[in-house]
């Protein structure tokens, strides 16, 4: 799985232009699956998402966590991240999961968001979205579960 996790004063995902999630302060998750991934390796990302200790604390140093905060979060599918771009200009996405497992594992990954007492707003599997947030920092990170290092020049 890979994540491009951004800290956000608010997020909201349309379709078709009716809001369909939206958060205020938290994080915005955009999230691929890769075909060997699994049930545990959704519920470790989204273990290492809710523990990164990302947000200010009283000193304005980034030591608290998305509970410590108390912001939520909004996850939206992404299987764009998973596209190679090695081979010319138009991305490939046969590094992608197949549809029906990218659906049930970011499932997986919200289930285990919830299930740990956060608040969770999605965007629409396989539909063409419109995200809308306001990064706050900006404070980005990409993060990846289950498979080796990404090589320094990806493309």
């Amino acid at each position: 799985m890979r994540t491009v996790v951004q800290r956000v004063s608010r997020a909201a995902v349309r379709v078709d232009g009716q809001t369909v999630g939206e958060i205020g302060p938290g994080l915005c998750v955009l999230l691929g699956v890769g075909p060997s991934d699994d049930e545990r390796t959704a519920a470790h990302l989204a273990g290492r998402v809710a523990t990164l200790r990302i947000f200010p604390d009283d000193a304005g140093r980034m030591n608290l966590d998305l509970a410590a905060h108390g912001g939520a979060v909004l996850v939206v599918s992404q299987f764009t991240l998973y596209g190679d771009t090695s081979r010319g200009h138009r991305p490939s996405f046969i590094g992608a999961a197949p549809p029906e497992q990218a659906e049930q594992l970011c499932d997986t990954f919200c289930a285990e968001l919830r299930r740990r007492g956060h608040s969770v707003a999605t965007g629409r599997f396989g539909a063409h979205m419109d995200v809308e947030l306001e990064n706050d920092g900006p404070v980005t990170l990409v993060l990846s579960s289950g498979e080796g290092p990404w090589p320094a020049d990806a493309g």
